[in-house]
């Protein structure tokens, strides 16, 4: 069993930061693959990030490269989510997660993550 604790979210003007961290607890996430994804009212849930630890190998939603930035301390078990430039758009509740799939088209996928933490909201202000 994987428990995943999301921290970090909040509220910021647009053009802020914020970064999101995920603390893994039950397995190392160093044989994970980890994501980021996000799920905005009325909307459906969608991939962010996604990171492929024992790889280093990085995959990023179109509209968030260049602005985002997913990393992870192995030592700490934890993944981050460094969030630059936010848009308005990019207000969500933010959910950690991990899957067991290994072709990088599952990372893409919400319905092929098995673990899921509780989700952070993430509001950026105009």
């Amino acid at each position: 069993q994987v428990q995943l604790v999301e921290s970090g979210g909040g509220l910021v003007q647009a053009g802020g930061s914020l970064r999101l961290s995920c603390a893994a607890s039950g397995r190392t996430v160093r044989g994970s693959v980890m994501g980021w994804l996000r799920q905005a009212p009325g909307k459906e849930r969608e991939f962010v990030a996604a990171i492929r630890w024992s790889l280093m190998i990085t995959y990023y939603k179109d509209s968030v490269k260049g602005r985002f930035t997913i990393s992870g301390d192995n030592a700490k078990n934890t993944v981050y989510l460094q969030m630059n430039s936010l848009k308005p758009e990019d207000t969500a509740v933010y959910y950690c997660a991990a899957t067991n799939a290994r072709y990088s088209g599952a990372y893409y996928d919400s319905s092929k993550y098995d673990y899921w933490g509780q989700g952070t909201q993430v509001t950026v202000s105009s």
